[in-house]
């Protein structure tokens, strides 16, 4: 009986076929490049978590008002007439061109300011009209001692088009002047700003900025209104927490533009503290009466009351 015997082993190997070689080299390559994909998302993941860019700002859609202007009223600062005077001015400006007013009562935010002092609700305000607000792209906080004086300038054409806050922006200049050894950024770019403010001649100016809505502003919001600066004592309350912010975190100067002060908040004759040129003058968006309410011989309402006739008298006019 014959049993069939198996296949004799060659005592030398089969060569490996070039394609099978290649397949192994196919395999470490598209390997290595998966770990050199990851470690560029984790980068990327990282970079965007610690400094959020401008595409992280809300764009918004059809049918939405691109702009909300945020007013505070303080009942116990100002009379009702005169806070009247001041809604109906938010009103015309926003129905001229379709943005949308965000009306809040300081006493709202007792809880949330504490022991500090009121002027500190302009930043609860501008967060709850955020979430009131959510598919706005930009947020134009102007205080209750400010008054619109040129209605048909809309925002647009005045700051936000493209190629205009380029024009506008003061580069290389001191946060707070005259002489602070912090200054913006010298090749800042527009596409960079998520924060519009201005300057007198000692500080920055919260009674008018715009605030592009988006992850950096909340976060920007929330690191000004953080209880060790409300509770600081800081002479000037918020506003000298706002130049605290700006000057000492670069993560919050990269993404803020400096303008003339006439471009967003023009001082009335009467308020002391105007910058260079900062002074109001015919055409100019805004008038402020900057410290009106807390400057002993000075009256909000009878510094207002010949503006606003002339800016009645413009309104029905156009």
């Amino acid at each position: 009986m014959q049993f069939a015997l198996p296949p004799r082993r060659s005592p030398h190997p089969l060569p490996v076929s070039r394609s099978s070689r290649m397949s192994s080299y196919r395999r470490k390559q598209l390997k290595s490049a998966a770990v050199l994909a990851l470690a560029i998302l984790s980068l990327i993941y990282l970079l965007h978590y610690l400094y959020p860019s401008a595409s992280t700002s809300v764009v918004a859609p059809v049918g939405t008002s691109g702009v909300v202007i945020v007013t505070l009223l303080d009942r116990q600062r100002y009379s009702e007439s005169y806070l009247k005077k001041i809604v109906a001015n938010r009103e015309d400006y926003a129905k001229r061109h379709g943005y949308t007013n965000f009306f809040a009562s300081a006493s709202d935010y007792d809880e949330a300011v504490g022991d500090a002092p009121m002027s500190w609700a302009v930043v609860p305000a501008m967060r709850h009209a955020m979430a009131t607000h959510p598919r706005s792209a930009y947020f134009f906080h102007l205080a209750t001692n400010a008054l619109i004086m040129n209605p048909t300038k809309s925002l647009k054409s005045h700051i936000l088009e493209k190629g205009r806050l380029e024009d506008l922006m003061m580069k290389d200049m001191p946060i707070v002047p005259p002489d602070s050894i912090i200054k913006t950024f010298a090749h800042q770019n527009e596409n960079d700003v998520d924060l519009i403010v201005t300057q007198d001649i000692e500080d920055l100016n919260p009674g008018s900025f715009i605030l592009k809505n988006g992850e950096y502003a909340r976060f920007f919001l929330d690191a000004w209104f953080d209880p060790l600066y409300r509770n600081y004592n800081f002479a000037k309350a918020e506003t000298h927490g706002l130049d605290h912010i700006v000057q000492w975190h670069p993560t919050v100067l990269a993404r803020t533009a400096l303008v003339p002060q006439r471009i967003l908040s023009s001082y009335s004759h009467g308020s002391p503290g105007a910058s260079l040129d900062g002074t109001y003058k015919d055409g100019d968006l805004v008038i402020q009466f900057h410290g009106c309410e807390d400057t002993e011989g000075r009256d909000c309402a009878h510094e207002l009351e010949p503006y606003y006739k002339i800016w009645e008298k413009k309104t029905q006019s156009d």
